[in-house]
């Protein structure tokens, strides 16, 4: 019986390998089971860290994010990039930011919270948080 669920486990492991479905082994009990991250997951704590700043509008996605949304399907790892290198990520946003804010100043509380958010959900070791600004919201009065 381990022997066929050996074989089904990793059948099931070949076909996230197929599909893309890339994730980080966080750890493994030889008792238990193995904890994985899929790295989806690190890119919605990354997206959700960043949208807590003040002076954040919006992140910035691809076309088809942004066809996706205006459908109402919502992704929260929009505009979120990251690779996972062993216990090491680096993490690439994309960002609208509100008209008055100070880009610099905003940028750097962003990669601060990221960072110890991935860190602290994780432990995996943040090595670049690097920020992109996609554009600028202007408020429009109504």
């Amino acid at each position: 019986m381990e022997r066929e669920y050996s074989a089904q486990k990793q059948t099931l492991d070949e076909q996230k390998q197929a599909s893309g479905e890339k994730s980080y082994t966080l750890k493994e009990y030889d008792d238990i089971g193995t904890v994985k991250i899929a790295d989806d997951v690190v890119a919605m704590i990354a997206g959700l860290a960043s949208m807590e700043v003040d002076g954040i509008s919006a992140m910035s996605g691809n076309i088809t994010n942004e066809l996706m949304s205006k459908v109402g399907v919502k992704n929260l790892a929009k505009g979120v990039k990251v690779e996972v290198y062993g216990k090491r990520v680096k993490v690439d946003i994309a960002l609208i930011v509100e008209y008055g804010y100070n880009i610099p100043v905003i940028s750097q509380k962003v990669q601060t919270k990221v960072q110890a958010a991935i860190q602290n959900m994780t432990g995996l070791e943040v090595t670049d948080v690097n920020i992109r600004i996609a554009g600028v919201n202007m408020k429009q009065d109504q």
